[in-house]
């Protein structure tokens, strides 16, 4: 996933400085937010669902500094000033909870269609024990529910063996 995610954070940083005298303005900040969510947020999570659980930590990591980057301009914030503060403060989701959620309503959006061929299109698979690093499949960005954990064992397919 590194060129896809080098690819991404080269359109934000482009996107971020052609819009940085816009973010930098005495315009609302609110308006400023609306601004990011429409031309920054959105190239960072372009497809999010698809791909963001196989991306590796320190591509996230990449990720999540091109958002606090902007957020910290839209807020005018000193160096010293915390991101999880700047995000506390706006009432802002993070990056991860974001793609959760997006990640959450297409596969509920999939799985109830009437279209056969999109429900189920990432189904949960049961991943064979090896002493391999487990890659993350997108299904698991859809976070679990206490009793969603029977219902999620019972959907598994077993390993082949």
């Amino acid at each position: 996933m590194k060129p896809h995610v080098d690819e991404v954070v080269r359109r934000v940083k482009t996107a971020r400085t052609l819009l940085r005298p816009v973010l930098c303005s005495n315009l609302p900040r609110r308006t400023k937010l609306g601004i990011y969510k429409t031309y920054i947020r959105s190239r960072l999570t372009y497809a999010a669902p698809a791909w963001y659980a196989m991306t590796a930590e320190t591509h996230k990591k990449r990720l999540r500094a091109q958002e606090n980057a902007a957020l910290r301009t839209i807020v005018n914030a000193p160096r010293f000033v915390r991101n999880i503060d700047i995000q506390r403060g706006l009432k802002w989701q993070s990056l991860d909870t974001f793609i959760s959620q997006l990640s959450s309503k297409m596969f509920e959006r999939a799985d109830h269609s009437r279209h056969l061929h999109l429900q189920g299109i990432a189904p949960l698979h049961a991943r064979p024990p090896d002493n391999r690093r487990q890659r993350q499949l997108p299904r698991t960005l859809v976070p679990v529910a206490a009793g969603d954990e029977e219902d999620r064992s019972s959907q598994t397919e077993p390993a082949n063996p």
